[in-house]
Formats: C-alpha cells, sequence, structure tokens
C-alpha cells in the first residue's frame, strides 16, 4: 500500500477543515433565520468561502444537512449513554430525548425535513436513511439498558415516533414562554409513558 504523500495529507486536512468550517456556518445560521430561509449562499457567506467553491464540498443543501445532522447525532447519542449508565429509568430516558429535542433547533428541524421530504437526491437519501437506521439501532440499544423498559407497551420506533410527535406539535404552541412549552412536553411524554405502562398490564 503506498503511503500517502504530506502534501495529500495535507490537502485532506484542509479540505475536512473547510468542509467543518461550512457545517458550522450552517449550525449557526438556525440561530438566526428559519430553516427553509437559509440557502447555499447564505452559509458561503457565513463560512467565509464562495458561493461556487461550496458545492466541491456539497453537492446541494441536503447534502450538506445530512453531514450536519450525522454529526449531530454522536451529541444525542452521547446524552442517551449517559442516561442509561446513570441507571435512569424509562420515564427519564423519554424526557431527556424529548428536552434534546425541544433544545436543539437545527438538529430537529434538519431531521423534520427529512422525514417530510420525499424527493430528495439519491445520495442524500442514501445518508438519510443511515442515519435514520443509526439512530434507531442506538435508540433501541439504550432503551433496553433502561430500567423498566420491560414494561415498555410501545416498541423503541414507535416510543420516539410519539416523543418527536410531541415535540413538533407544541414547541411553538402560541402565548407560552419556553419554560410552560417545556413544562407541557414532559406531562404529555410521561402520559405516553404511563399509558404504555397501562397497556403492558392490561395486555
Amino acid at each position: 500500500m503506498v503511503e500517502k504523500s504530506t502534501f495529500e495529507q495535507l490537502r485532506e486536512e484542509e479540505r475536512e477543515v473547510r468542509k467543518q468550517l461550512i457545517i458550522n456556518a450552517a449550525m449557526e445560521l438556525f440561530n438566526e433565520k428559519s430553516f427553509h430561509e437559509i440557502g447555499m449562499r447564505d452559509i458561503a457567506l457565513k463560512a467565509g468561502v464562495s458561493a461556487a467553491s461550496i458545492y466541491r464540498y456539497f453537492p446541494s443543501r441536503d447534502d450538506l444537512f445530512v453531514d450536519a445532522l450525522i454529526q449531530d447525532i454522536n451529541n444525542i447519542e452521547e446524552r442517551l449513554k449517559k442516561r442509561a449508565q446513570n441507571n435512569g429509568n424509562i420515564e427519564e430516558l423519554a424526557i431527556a430525548v424529548a428536552d434534546y429535542l425541544f433544545d436543539n433547533e437545527a438538529t430537529f428541524q434538519m431531521m423534520v425535513h427529512f422525514m417530510i421530504r420525499g424527493e430528495l437526491n439519491p445520495q442524500a437519501l442514501k445518508k438519510f436513511n443511515g442515519v435514520q437506521r443509526y439512530f434507531l439501532k442506538m435508540f433501541t440499544k439504550v432503551v433496553e439498558q433502561t430500567e423498566g423498559s420491560e414494561n415498555l407497551g410501545l416498541n423503541a420506533q414507535a416510543f420516539f415516533a410519539c416523543l418527536a410527535g410531541v415535540v413538533l406539535t407544541y414547541r411553538n404552541y402560541p402565548g407560552r414562554t419556553a419554560e410552560e412549552k417545556r413544562r407541557a412536553i414532559h406531562r404529555l411524554v410521561l402520559m405516553i409513558m404511563h399509558q404504555g405502562e397501562f397497556d403492558e398490564a392490561e395486555a
């Protein structure tokens, strides 16, 4: 196997640095604009690169957002692992997931965007499908390790779908403060968990 030259290694490192710079710029823009208002030119300007050069790293906006989502999945994974390692129960896990989705606007908007859209380009779609499979596998593994999971009346996929649906429905509820919205989301999440336990007991 031929080793890469120092020059080639530097070129690859530079490419990764620029790629990360673009992803970071996209994530920062979520704090300033609505998801659908952000275009590739906005991201290029924020990252300090030309609009033309950004396409050398990401063929489309969807490709860029999938890569950003992949990166953020690591943060979700770490949070879930900590919950499981601290012997948290299934209710605490549900609250942790709901809080993460509520607190991380960029991640949640990207997830919803890809879940709703059906016309992704093949490359972006393949990547996103991989992200979904990885996340659900990770989520299932953590649920299985969590105290009380044997009483869960829903499978892990339905469990996550319910949590995401609650956050989607109430995260922008009009006339409520952020803390009031969070409390409402927590109440609904716990209702789902208790209903699942009730269904299990009745079966």
